[in-house]
């Protein structure tokens, strides 16, 4: 026996307070960070039920709630852990009397509850996620049903696009619309408009289809262990189990069609789950068809395994990814985060070493914070990694792949800062109205133009992504700006598509901009650049 076997390996619980369902797992860790599940407990308490009509979580729930995490808290001591860990979604994020409910687990049991919102939600679905399925190449779908919320996250491999949080959780539905035992068609027509509608105002009309969805909660794992039941006659792990468009319909609908009680009789379908099993079922119908999904996976896992896969991340020496070289500072995991993305590198190299000469050229001036010139440096950066997601729109899905995204260093105010700045690059000025600056400063909003608007004509002088212009000389006149653009050859084209992009700068900063072509090898006689109102071409001497 090894000295690594014999050295004892931390223990850790954790418990997922759920509107529906109250969950534990315990585990060992590995020296491979990993973990192996000493014990599981399940308790189906409904916290959030009639939490639409009261607004508040009921007595009999709370009461309910308490027992399980009594019970919970005994077999994660006996198990000896470290450390403990407790989050609640939904049903306690909304209700008026969550904070009492997480103040009395405290008092009883000496739990302390993290109340978490739904985008941290989606964040532990899509750790486990990563951990457990291979994301690379595919445009994903990870959803995470709930009784109270649903998670969606859309993303480009393992890097995030999008994150939404919906009030479209099974129990929920079920209290709104489940009206009849079976359901009548009229309830049925009434539940689907009502889920298209919440995907149709948060989601919209997806970029890309989702090719392949991810799904944890009850009602993914009691579809698979359905249809598991159906193709082999057997119960068994669905982990990883793949469930078709076609077949959800099919179960869907027998399930609808199907009184309470024949449900409850049904292999596969736990009978705690009969009477809100329709609802959640509509609502991964209706995500498949809006998404464009081709396969649906199932993560047995979900929220517990993102919560112990944290908490493994966090101790000494450990890490739940890859052990790769950790990037020295935080411009440098700029880089990684660019790399990951497969941007264009070397073009996004040489936009920053302009977007940066020309800052630094007028920071005095224009009394630009010294702490900024980062902020642009790591949206030039990682300007075109929206590219991961399409073509079309590539700045908006730049906007979202930063604001979730890995930039260790960087607070989140500065993410959020660099986010939009990258928005920017492109299309449509800053305003107000927009959703992603409506909750920023006056202070923040103007930084945020005058940033894209220096980055705006950073990428026109490598529009080719030629690397031509091997540098700049800046000076920044009364009422201008003038940029003599070093090449060996002209620039034509990139002076062009800079000057055309200087519109967002030259109102961000009321100046003018004068562009020069100084050639960088040869006093011989300039081709003229096309003919662009305020641009120069000379010649150097």
């Amino acid at each position: 026996m090894t000295i690594q076997e014999l050295r004892p390996q931390p223990r850790l619980a954790a418990i997922d307070v759920g509107t529906n369902t109250i969950r534990l797992v315990v585990a060992e860790v590995q020296e491979d960070d990993t973990y192996r599940i000493l014990d599981e407990e399940r308790e189906m308490v409904r916290l959030g039920e009639k939490l639409g009509k009261t607004g508040r979580l009921s007595d009999a729930a709370v009461e309910r709630a308490l027992v399980a995490i009594g019970k919970m808290k005994a077999i994660a001591d006996g198990f000896k852990v470290t450390e403990i860990r407790a989050i609640a979604t939904s049903a306690v994020r909304e209700a008026a009397n969550g904070r009492g409910f997480t103040r009395e687990v405290l008092r009883q049991h000496k739990v302390r509850i993290d109340v978490i919102s739904g985008e941290e939600e989606a964040q532990l679905a899509f750790r486990s996620a990563t951990r457990h399925f291979d994301l690379e190449g595919r445009s994903t779908a990870v959803i995470d049903i709930g009784g109270g919320s649903v998670e969606v996250i859309l993303s480009a491999g393992t890097a995030i696009d999008q994150v939404y949080s919906l009030p479209l959780g099974a129990v929920k539905i079920t209290e709104r619309f489940v009206r009849s035992d079976p359901l009548r068609p009229k309830h049925w027509k009434l539940m689907k408009e009502e889920i298209d509608r919440g995907l149709r105002a948060a989601i919209g009309q997806p970029s890309h289809r989702a090719e392949i969805m991810i799904g944890s909660g009850g009602t993914f794992t009691a579809l698979a262990h359905m249809s598991k039941w159906q193709r082999e006659g057997r119960h068994g792990s669905v982990q990883g189990y793949i469930l078709t468009p076609a077949e959800v319909i099919h179960l869907l609908d027998r399930l609808r069609e199907a009184p309470l009680e024949t449900r409850r009789q049904m292999p596969g379908l736990s009978a705690d789950r009969a009477d809100i099993i329709v609802a959640g079922a509509s609502v991964i119908a209706r995500l498949v068809k809006r998404l464009g999904t081709q396969r649906i996976m199932v993560n047995e896992r979900g929220l517990r395994d993102g919560v112990l896969l944290h908490m493994i991340s966090e101790l000494p020496g450990r890490s739940t990814g890859a052990q790769l070289p950790q990037p020295a500072n935080r411009i440098e995991w700029a880089r990684h985060f660019a790399r990951k993305c497969r941007s264009n590198e070397r073009h996004c190299e040489q936009v920053a070493k302009l977007a940066l000469q020309i800052f630094d050229g007028i920071k005095t001036r224009f009394k630009l914070p010294d702490s900024s010139r980062d902020l642009l440096q790591a949206a030039a950066l990682l300007h075109d990694i929206g590219y991961l997601i399409s073509h079309s729109k590539h700045h908006k899905h730049a906007y979202h792949l930063i604001m979730h995204g890995d930039l260790p260093g960087f607070s989140p105010h500065e993410v959020e800062m660099i986010a939009n700045v990258a928005r920017y690059h492109r299309r449509s000025f800053p305003r107000k109205s927009h959703e992603n600056l409506a909750r920023l400063a006056a202070n923040d909003r103007r930084l945020i133009a005058r940033l894209s608007g220096i980055l705006r004509i950073g990428d026109g002088l490598d529009r080719t992504h030629s690397q031509s212009v091997t540098g700049l000389q800046v000076r920044a006149l009364r009422g201008s700006l003038r940029l003599s653009i070093e090449a060996a050859t002209s620039p034509g084209v990139e002076c062009a598509d800079a000057e055309r992009k200087s519109d967002l700068f030259r109102r961000a900063f009321d100046t003018e901009v004068d562009l020069v072509w100084r050639r960088s090898r040869s006093r011989s006689k300039v081709a003229a650049a096309p003919r662009r109102p305020r641009l120069h071409v000379v010649a150097a001497g």
